[in-house]
């Protein structure tokens, strides 16, 4: 069938269009770790210089690392975005630093998670809200902690050590270790 050759046509492609360790396009990478790949298609990639990717991590399909606003943009930093050590990042989920995002060893993002350290204000009624921001802040999300498909982290947050977030959750403030949150925003209920 014509249809099973397009699937496997495809699946090659999906395999030799992956970013891993010993892709050329895994160069532009602060540090890309042995065992780990980025899976085709991502969304975006830019920055690659300031982010960093431990070892036996897997980045899902359509995903967006990206260190900046634009690609090319002058970077103040050469460690932005740090993703630790077995890391699975789900399908679709975006991470977008401007300061710094740091996340530990063994997390899991299900899919659609979103992750920024930089926001918009609304102080000026005469400038867009776009062209308006809140100074970037900070986001740690600590070792072997589990975020839930759709789940979005605000600027600022520190999520701690083996931490469950549920689906859809929104996480505005920090989180201690071991805890279950759920909720927009997310609190903590376990």
């Amino acid at each position: 069938m014509i249809g099973d050759g397009l699937l496997v046509a495809w699946e090659r492609l999906g395999v030799l269009a992956s970013i891993g360790p010993d892709s050329r396009r895994a160069q532009r990478f602060g540090a890309f770790g042995d065992g780990s790949i980025i899976c085709f298609p991502p969304q975006a990639l830019f920055g690659e210089p300031a982010i960093t990717i431990g070892r036996d991590t897997a980045i899902g399909p359509q995903c967006a690392l990206t260190v900046g606003m634009v690609p090319g943009q002058e970077l103040f930093g050469e460690r932005m975005l740090e993703l630790g050590d077995r890391c699975v990042i789900g399908r679709g989920s975006s991470i977008a630093a401007h300061l710094h995002i740091s996340i530990g060893d063994d997390v899991y993002f299900g899919p659609n998670v979103y992750v920024t350290d930089q926001n918009h204000a609304n102080d000026d009624p005469d400038l867009p809200v776009g062209r308006q921001s809140h100074p970037e802040s900070e986001v740690i999300i600590g070792e072997r902690s589990w975020l839930a498909t759709g789940v979005v982290v605000t600027p600022g947050v520190t999520i701690g050590s083996g931490v469950s977030v549920g689906a859809n959750s929104v996480v505005t403030t920090d989180l201690p270790d071991g805890c279950v949150a759920v909720g927009a925003p997310a609190r903590v209920v376990a």
